[in-house]
């Protein structure tokens, strides 16, 4: 009697755990299309790349989502859902304002350091799309212009321009991320995405943004 081989392929089982779960397969589906949009930008990402890199067909992406675009509104929005809950748990409105802003960053870098892929989509899309799709995802900069409002009103940070200071602040936290492939060459032989070199970063943009917000003494 023959006697199939008890290994399976590695596709053989990722085929067989889509089926079985389509949460999986809709979840590896983004994970690639987020990989493409990041590389690609919207215009340019090709539906069968993603597919090729999942290993299902396109027509079982569209099963799952049903165009392109509701493929990339979709990894937009999941970045937005997958990172609002988590500040929103820390009660930021309950705490002093320079307390809450560092938590705030601190989840937002935490976050971004796991999603690398993030930054580069949001630059791409402001090239090629003009920010169409960002204004369905920009509840986050909203959260972080309250911040800053609250804490002018209450002194806590000198008089600036809320909306051009959180846009200043997020180009701080996330230009390390977009610009990886130029800047690498200022650190020859690091991982920049290492543990090591992410809390590094975290640190250098909280004590650089949380120094320029406070009050500088006068000169006598």
């Amino acid at each position: 009697m023959a006697v199939g081989n008890p290994t399976k392929s590695k596709s053989s089982l990722n085929a067989s755990r889509q089926c079985r779960d389509p949460e999986v397969t809709r979840s590896q589906i983004l994970n690639a299309a987020e990989e493409e949009f990041a590389r690609e930008g919207f215009r340019a990402a090709r539906t069968e790349a993603i597919a090729a890199r999942t290993g299902v067909t396109k027509a079982k992406i569209y099963y799952y989502i049903e165009s392109k675009e509701g493929l990339y509104r979709t990894v937009l929005e999941r970045c937005s859902t997958e990172l609002l809950p988590a500040i929103e748990q820390l009660n930021l409105d309950q705490l002093p304002p320079e307390q809450a802003l560092e938590q705030f960053l601190r989840q937002f870098l935490t976050h971004t350091s796991s999603n690398p892929n993030i930054p580069p989509i949001m630059f791409l899309e402001a090239i090629q799309n003009k920010g169409k799709y960002y204004r369905d995802t920009a509840n986050l900069l909203i959260k972080l212009v309250e911040i800053l409002e609250r804490g002018i009103a209450a002194g806590s940070f000198r008089p600036l321009d809320p909306r051009h200071t959180a846009v200043n602040i997020l180009g701080t936290c996330v230009f390390y991320f977009g610009a990886l492939e130029n800047i690498k060459h200022l650190w020859k032989g690091k991982r920049l995405l290492s543990k090591e070199m992410l809390e590094q970063h975290t640190q250098e943009a909280l004590n650089f943004i949380l120094a320029g917000l406070r009050w500088q003494p006068t000169s006598p």
